[in-house]
């Protein structure tokens, strides 16, 4: 879990560049709505500079929608810096428990707050579906949790606990839970369960959906 990547760093940054980093949209809707489509969270080691200017882009938005229906996880401090726009102060987002080390890591978001960020007080609706997983079920998690987020879609895939796989013999596999998140609200995860949504529509739906409450929301302040 917490191993350096030094030596794969080469490779992981020509593919993250390549990716954009997972950022597949970020762009000003109508009605002064920002949208951001992130399908995973990589290194900030690499990405931090690329999501900071995505985020930067959609700094003047009344509202903000994070797409994660194709978001299949990641690192968890990625998660930490994504999450850290939607704060005005240094906030408890999750931790991590590996049991056979007895060790617990922390994650809050980042301190100081970003320079000029003017997102910290707007609506956040998160976009879900089955198929959101690990990183990005953390990521409406712990903004479910917060309740600074609407969740918009459907329940997610319900991947909370760390794995590491291990060769059995010469042709199969195991994965070997290694460590948990543990929730500093709820004191517990989303294993198994998946996250819930606020409003349960289909995900094809949800974006619709989230679009039409964030103008009508918009239309009232």
């Amino acid at each position: 879990m917490w191993l350096s990547i030094s030596g794969i760093l080469p490779r992981l940054t020509g593919d993250m560049s390549r990716s954009n980093c997972m950022i597949a949209s970020a762009k000003m809707l109508p009605h002064n709505i920002a949208y951001l489509k992130i399908n995973g969270f990589p290194e900030p080691a690499i990405c931090a500079s690329r999501v900071a200017a995505a985020m930067q882009s959609l700094n003047g938005a009344s509202s903000i929608i994070y797409d994660l229906r194709d978001n299949h996880g990641g690192d968890p401090h990625m998660v930490a810096l994504v999450a850290t726009y939607l704060f005005a102060r240094k906030t408890h987002l999750n931790d991590i428990y590996s049991p056979r080390s007895n060790r617990t890591e922390q994650f809050w978001t980042m301190t100081p707050p970003p320079t000029g960020n003017r997102l910290w007080n707007k609506p956040a609706y998160v976009l879900t579906s089955s198929r959101t997983f690990s990183g990005g079920e953390e990521f409406c998690y712990d903004l479910k949790a917060l309740k600074r987020a609407t969740l918009i879609g459907e329940p997610t895939g319900g991947g909370a606990h760390l794995v590491r796989k291990r060769w059995i013999d010469d042709n199969f596999t195991i994965g070997v839970p290694i460590a948990r998140p543990i929730n500093p609200i709820t004191k517990t995860d989303w294993e198994g369960t998946g996250v819930e949504p606020d409003m349960r529509v289909k995900a094809e739906d949800a974006m619709a959906v989230a679009e039409r409450i964030a103008a009508r929301r918009g239309l009232r302040r």
